[in-house]
C-alpha cells in the first residue's frame, strides 16, 4: 500500500512538474509559446489594426501565439509597473518612448542589446533609437513618432483678407494673423479667435523649446529652464491671455468638445496645432471643411519652425517568460511589412525608415499632403526625453508655469524658482 502510494505521489509531482515548466515559458497544449501583448488601443479604429498585425504574425509561423490585452490608457502603465513587482508582467507592452531611459535605470525592462545588430539599428531615425537606448544598451524598439503642426481654416483666411496658400511663419506674423482672424460677439465673447498659444496640442513646453531654437527643457541630462528665450517665451503666453481675457478664455474652452465639436472644425479656432493623426479626425468630421497645414511658426527669420514630438515604443517588461520569443514579435511589429501598414491606416510617422518612404510613394491627395508636410517638420523636432536623475522634472516645473500664467507670480520668479527646485531634484 505504502509503495502504491509513493508510486501514485511521484507520478503526480512529475505531471505538476511538466505543467509548470509549460506554463513557466508560456508553452500552450500545441507547444506553442504564448504571449500577451498590452496596448491601449481599444478604439473602433486602431483596435482592429492592431489585431490585424497579431493575426498575420501568428499565421506567419508555428512556434508563437499572440494574444492582445487592452488596457485602457491611464492605467496600463501603471498596471505594468505593479505586474512586473508581482513577477507576472506581460511579455510585450506599448510604452512611452519619452521614458525608456528610466525604466531601464530602474532595471523595469529586459536588455534587448543580444538581439540587436547594425542592420536593426540602422532601420530607425538616429533620434528615435538614441531615445531607446540606455548607458549603450537597446531597451526598447521605436514604434511611431510625431510632430506637432498648424492646421488653419483657409475659408477663414479668406474672410479676413489673409492669403490661405500662405500661413503664419513667424511669432509676429502669427499675432498678426490671429488678430485679424479674431471676430468677437455682441456680449463681449468671442465668435472665433484667432489662435491661442495654450490651446491645442502645442503649448507651454513647447513654446519655450520654440522660442530656444530647439534647446529642450533638459539638455545633456541637465536643466535649462530659466533661459532669457524661455521666460521671453512664457511671458508672450501671458500677454497673449491678459489681451483676450481670462475669464473669455476659459468660458470658451468649456464649451470645446470634439468630433464635430472640435474647436477647429466647429469653426471656434481659425488656427490649431495638432499631431498628423488629427487629419483622421477632420476626414471623417471635417465635412467640406477647406484647410491647410504647414509648419510650426519660427521665434523669428533667423531660427527654426521648432516642433516636439513624442511617440511609442515595443518594450519586453522585466521578469517576462520568453523574452527571445517576444522580441521575435517585436521586430516584426517594427520592420517594413507592418510599420508600413501601420502608419497608411493611422496616419500615424512610423519608425522604421524604409516604411516610412513607402508611405511617402503610396499617398495622394490632402493625405499626402499633410503626410509631406509632417516628414518637413520631422527635420526640426525636439524629443523631450526625461533623463533619470531628473523623472519628477515636469511636476516640478508645471505648477510654476501655471503660477506665472495666472499672474500669481512674475514670469521670472516661476522660471528661476523652477530651476533651482529641479537641480535640487537630483537622484
Amino acid at each position: 500500500m505504502k509503495k502504491w502510494l509513493l508510486i501514485v505521489c511521484a507520478g503526480l509531482l512529475a505531471v505538476l512538474s511538466a505543467c509548470s515548466s509549460g506554463s513557466a515559458d508560456n508553452t500552450n497544449a500545441e507547444g506553442k509559446v504564448e504571449l500577451d501583448f498590452w496596448t491601449f488601443w481599444g478604439s473602433e479604429t486602431r483596435r482592429p489594426m492592431i489585431e490585424k498585425l497579431i493575426e498575420d504574425f501568428n499565421n506567419s509561423q508555428d512556434e508563437i501565439v499572440v494574444k492582445h490585452t487592452y488596457v485602457p490608457w491611464g492605467d496600463i502603465w501603471t498596471k505594468n509597473l505593479a505586474a512586473i513587482a508581482a513577477g507576472d508582467p506581460p511579455d510585450v507592452i506599448v510604452n512611452d518612448i519619452r521614458t525608456v531611459k528610466i525604466r531601464a535605470s530602474n532595471n523595469q525592462v529586459e536588455d534587448m542589446s543580444k538581439w540587436v545588430d547594425d542592420d536593426l539599428k540602422d532601420s530607425f531615425y538616429p533620434h528615435l533609437w538614441d531615445a531607446v537606448t540606455y548607458k549603450d544598451k537597446a531597451y526598447a524598439l521605436p514604434f511611431t513618432t510625431d510632430t506637432r503642426m498648424l492646421f488653419y481654416n483657409k475659408d477663414a483666411f479668406r474672410e479676413a483678407g489673409l492669403d490661405p496658400e500662405k500661413p503664419p511663419r513667424t511669432w509676429e506674423e502669427l499675432k498678426e494673423y490671429s488678430d485679424k482672424l479674431t471676430v468677437k460677439n455682441a456680449d463681449g465673447g468671442y465668435e472665433q479667435v484667432g489662435y491661442y498659444p495654450n490651446w491645442g496640442n502645442f503649448t507651454t513646453h513647447d513654446w519655450m523649446i520654440n522660442a530656444d531654437d530647439g534647446k529642450g527643457l533638459m539638455e545633456g541630462g541637465e536643466p535649462t529652464i530659466n533661459t532669457p528665450a524661455k521666460k521671453e517665451a512664457i511671458q508672450w503666453m501671458y500677454d497673449w491671455k491678459q489681451e483676450l481675457g481670462s475669464e473669455a478664455v476659459q468660458n470658451m474652452k468649456a464649451e470645446f468638445g470634439n468630433e464635430q465639436q472640435d474647436p477647429f472644425i466647429s469653426g471656434k479656432v481659425a488656427m490649431w496645432a495638432e499631431i498628423g493623426t488629427f487629419y483622421k479626425q477632420l476626414e471623417e468630421f471635417g465635412g467640406d471643411l477647406d484647410y491647410g497645414v504647414a509648419t510650426m511658426p519660427a521665434y523669428n527669420e533667423d531660427t527654426k519652425p521648432w516642433s516636439t514630438g513624442g511617440g511609442f515604443v515595443m518594450e519586453i517588461p522585466k521578469g517576462a517568460k520568453n523574452p527571445e520569443a517576444s522580441m521575435k514579435f517585436i521586430k516584426y511589429l517594427t520592420d517594413v511589412e507592418a510599420q508600413t501598414y501601420w502608419g497608411e491606416n493611422n496616419f500615424d510617422n512610423i519608425a522604421n525608415k524604409e516604411a516610412t518612404k513607402q508611405i511617402t510613394e503610396n499617398l495622394d491627395g490632402k493625405g499626402a499632403e499633410i503626410f509631406q508636410k509632417s516628414m518637413e517638420s520631422l527635420e526640426y523636432t525636439y524629443l523631450s526625453i526625461t533623463p533619470p536623475e531628473y523623472p519628477e522634472y515636469e511636476n516640478l516645473v508645471n505648477p510654476l508655469i501655471d503660477d506665472a500664467l495666472n499672474g500669481k507670480i512674475s514670469v521670472e520668479e516661476a522660471l528661476d524658482q523652477a530651476q533651482k527646485d529641479v537641480e535640487n531634484s537630483e537622484q
